[in-house]
This record gives C-alpha cells, structure tokens and sequence, in this order.
C-alpha cells in the first residue's frame, strides 16, 4: 500500500510500505476512505516530537471502511463505515476508567504518533471495539472526519478545561481548525463575548461567519491593549490557547482577568514563561489536556441532528495520493486561505 512516511524534520515521502494486518484480536484493520492533515503532523515534521521514529507513517484522523476485525473484536464487522478516534482505548486501565483515555496504558494518542497512522490506504487500529464508531448510512463522512480529533479537542481540552459559562467573556488565541472547533462548540455556552485574535486576516473572517463577536489580528494591532479596550479594562473570563507558541501563551496570561481560566490546547514544542509575578494574586486557573474524545459521541449526536455543522471547516479537498501537495497547501495556510483539507482514498 501507499502512506505518507516520516523521515525525520523536514523530511516526508508518500511511498510504499507493508498492507497492515492482524496483531492482536481486538484490532482491525480499516481501509482509509476519507483522511486529513491535522496541526499536530505540522509540528511532528518540524521535529518538535522527537520520540516519533523514522518510517513512521502520519496521521491520526479519518473514516473508512473495516476490511477485517481479529476474532475478540465484537462491536464491528467486515464492511462496516466508521470514525477513526485519535485516540486509542483499551477502557479497562486504571485511566480509561476514570475517563482519561489520552493516557490509556495500551493507548492513548499513538496513532500516527507511536504507531503507524492514517495518512495511508490501510491502517490498523488496536482496541478496534473501544477506538471507532459506526457511521449511519446515509451520513457525511467527510463532516464525519471532524469528530476524529479537532471538534472533541477543541471542546474538551478548551470549552470545557476553560469552564465557559453563559455570558462570559472568551479569547481564542489562534483561528486554525482547533480554535474555530473552539469558537464552534463554546457557543453551546452562550458567551457573550468571543474574540478570536490571529494574524491571518482570512481565518479572521472565518472566525466572523462562525460566531466570533470580536476579531484581532496580532500583526496589525496591539492585541492585548485591543482585549482590554473591549472587556473595559479587566481581561477575560477565559483564554483558549490554540496555537502552541510561547507568543501566543503569554498573550493568554496578559489578557486573562481576574478568577479567569486559561485553557491550553496548542502542542508546545518549546518552553514558555510563567509570568508567576503577575498572575499569583488573580485566583487564576491553568488547565492543559490532551483530548480524550470521551465527548465524542455527544458531538456526533450534535453533528447528525444539524445543530453543529463542522463540514465548514473544509476548505479544500485532494485525492489521498496528492499527500504531497495537500501538506504544502496546509502548510501555507494563510497564503492557500486552508483550515481543514480532505484526502479521498479512490
């Protein structure tokens, strides 16, 4: 089969590689119809996860159909159409048990991470009973490909660590497809105030069409100064942090007001500052979280009745065999006015 390999930062090649098969009774092995390039795969080509090995195959999101499921696999049969989770979970461990399947002890996120992903026309998932979910027929699959990480990473690691509230006041730091999966599922809410501060003047207005009542562009404005001009000087209720840059962190700590709630999404690959002198009086809350995608099915619910429609995150679509091009294009996202792009496996 064919899959985008890593080779190191900066390094990539779509090639051949080995057709998955059945390692242990509970995997199976799914043929890619649809997949997508998530922001994380951005920061693992820069070489800011190390532990991630060369010849790795990427990618931790998509649907597709079940080729075959080993014999303890009971959820799932051959010619089923499912969601692939980017997370993995065994739901036995001591984590899964208390709903923290990031860090399930046989899971986790390892796909397209520690084991190879979906950017490729087969994969195996481990845990196959616990790791995918049925896809009604009749139903968008490509919409579907949102459930697979940005629309419960979005909500869980940044709606819900932030504990928006109606009527708060919300920053989002970064108009990427995680942030406007934030900005889309905190109106669930009701904030009354939702600035998206970005320095790509198309996701701006993105962000506008989605729900956002304020936007800043960084490079243009003072972004801080901005914030406080609109909450009259006393910062915001919560930040979200969707970037993962010591910049955009810090933006965080300087526009949060007192009792507020700073909510990181972002994968970091280098350190940031606390600014402890400035924040140990003001009651504030710093949550990080990798998501658990224990929301996903609530999300799925939203999605089918038509009440949260991530389809308008797609801005661009590819066959899967133009990997290459599709990276370059999500890779220049301000100059290809990209979010989310779709690769079809023919």
């Amino acid at each position: 089969m064919k899959a985008l390999v890593y080779h190191g930062p900066g390094k990539k090649a779509w090639e051949e590689k080995p057709h998955p098969v059945i390692a242990a009774q509970t995997d199976a092995i799914i043929k890619i119809s649809k997949t997508t390039i998530c922001g994380s795969d951005l920061h693992i080509m820069k070489g800011d996860l190390p532990e991630v090995a060369d010849g790795r195959i990427i990618g931790h999101e998509g649907v597709g159909i079940v080729e075959s499921v080993g014999s303890a696999v009971s959820k799932f049969k051959k010619g089923d159409h499912v969601i692939i989770s980017c997370i993995t979970s065994c739901s036995k461990c001591e984590y899964c048990k208390k709903g923290m399947y990031s860090h399930c002890k046989d899971g986790g996120w390892i796909l397209g991470y520690l084991i190879d992903g979906t950017q490729a026309e087969y994969v195996r998932i481990p845990h196959a009973d616990n790791s995918l979910y049925i896809i009604p027929e009749g139903s968008d699959e490509e919409a579907l490909v949102m459930l697979s990480d940005i629309l419960p990473t979005g909500f869980e690691c940044g709606v819900l660590n932030g504990q928006v509230k109606p009527g708060d006041t919300l920053a989002i730091v970064g108009a990427g497809p995680v942030g406007i999966a934030a900005l889309l599922t905190a109106q669930f809410f009701t904030p009354s105030t939702i600035i998206v501060i970005d320095q790509d003047d198309n996701r701006l207005e993105v962000a506008k069409t989605f729900g956002a009542t304020h936007t800043i562009n960084s490079v243009d404005e003072d972004a801080e100064i901005e914030v406080m001009k609109i909450t009259d000087g006393i910062g915001v209720d919560v930040a979200i942090e969707a970037v993962g840059l010591p910049a955009t962190f810090e933006l965080c700590e300087a526009v949060i007001g007192v009792g507020g709630h700073i909510a990181n999404i972002g994968v970091h690959g280098k350190s940031v500052t606390l600014h402890m002198e400035k924040l140990w009086s003001k009651n504030i809350t710093i949550t990080t979280r990798l998501v658990d995608t224990v929301s996903t099915p609530m999300l799925f619910k939203t999605v089918q009745a038509d009440k949260l429609k991530p389809k308008q995150l797609i801005t661009h679509h590819f066959r899967l065999d133009e990997i290459m091009e599709a990276y370059d294009t999500f890779g220049n996202a301000a100059k290809e006015k990209a979010l989310k792009v779709i690769l079809t496996n023919a």
